[in-house]
């Protein structure tokens, strides 16, 4: 299969927090943001693999800063690596100053997707070939975070976590 760089998978969303996607505290809900993130990082998964894909897991989710009403919110994701037929999507969120337009980090997650044909039967998916430092680190990191994956789930022996191993020795 021909490899891909996470640039081709892209896809940057933003949109604007209104009323009714807040708390009692006007911040935007934490679960409005999960489904964004959601879209915007199968949309990144459906690019790089050009096939349907479903959500497998929601890896990760910090949730560093709130999001108040009335911001410009902007989701980017992209695809950071795969393996068979599953895909690792990061997505970083940025807000957007109302006075200044400054762009800040609010938040970041991690999702994996994966393809699967017109049947729902898992497809192979294009490896990835990190080009920047940033989509290197996130490279690396995500072979860690399959294999504790895998292990918390019983389906990898802890001894056979190789990567895992490594940070300890």
């Amino acid at each position: 299969m021909k490899e891909k760089y996470p640039s081709d998978s892209v896809c940057i969303m933003t949109d604007l927090v209104l009323p009714g996607e807040t708390n009692p505290l006007n911040q935007l809900f934490g679960g409005e943001l999960l489904a964004r993130m959601d879209r915007a990082a199968s949309i990144a998964a459906r690019r790089h693999s050009g096939y349907i894909v479903v959500t497998a897991s929601v890896n990760h989710v910090a949730f560093n800063r709130s999001i108040p009403l009335g911001s410009v919110v902007t989701i980017e994701a992209k695809v950071s690596r795969t393996f068979k037929s599953s895909m690792e999507t990061f997505i970083d969120v940025w807000i957007e100053d109302r006075s200044s337009g400054i762009r800040t980090k609010a938040n970041e997650a991690i999702y994996t997707f994966v393809a699967v044909d017109d049947s729902g039967s898992p497809v192979k998916v294009s490896p990835v070939v990190p080009q920047t430092e940033i989509e290197k680190q996130r490279f690396d990191g995500a072979l860690r975070r399959r294999q504790l994956s895998l292990v918390l789930a019983g389906k990898m022996k802890p001894h056979d976590a190789t990567e895992l191993k490594a940070l300890f020795v």
